[in-house]
């Protein structure tokens, strides 16, 4: 049973950012996993940019616009970022490339590449890293 619910939960992760890509029309890269339960803003979804391999985990918001100010932009990550579970990702912000984003933090500023951040608001705590298939294969 356990092998059954495994394949058909990676089947549908696997899915939703092909539909995302292909009928909400966000600029979503090529093998990104979505979780189900991650929430991307569907208001502005030319906003949304999501590099190649990146992962969202459940619970994750990603917003690209913001009704209190009246404000739509663009929101991006970079390819090879791991976005952790219940982050809040909010409105106009750019996130390099090889970042994680901790659980539960909330990105209210710009993210440099190679870097580890969690908090709220969230800090970098660490630099020079690279994540290959989600998992942090070099340190500097």
């Amino acid at each position: 049973m356990f092998n059954l619910r495994s394949k058909l939960w990676g089947i549908i992760t696997n899915l939703y950012p092909a539909y995302l890509r292909k009928i909400k029309g966000m600029d979503i890269g090529q093998n990104v996993r979505i979780a189900p339960f991650a929430h991307i803003d569907r208001t502005f979804t030319a906003g949304i940019h999501i590099g190649d391999h990146s992962i969202i985990l459940k619970g994750a918001y990603i917003l690209s616009h913001d009704s209190c100010r009246t404000l739509h932009t663009h929101t991006y990550i970079g390819h090879d970022c791991v976005i952790g579970i219940n982050s809040i990702i909010l409105p106009g912000i750019h996130i390099g490339d090889n970042v994680v984003v901790g659980a539960g933090s909330i990105v209210s500023k710009d993210v440099p590449s190679n870097s580890i951040v969690a908090g709220n608001p969230a800090k970098i705590l660490k630099t020079g890293i690279v994540i290959k298939n989600g998992r942090i294969t070099i340190t500097q």
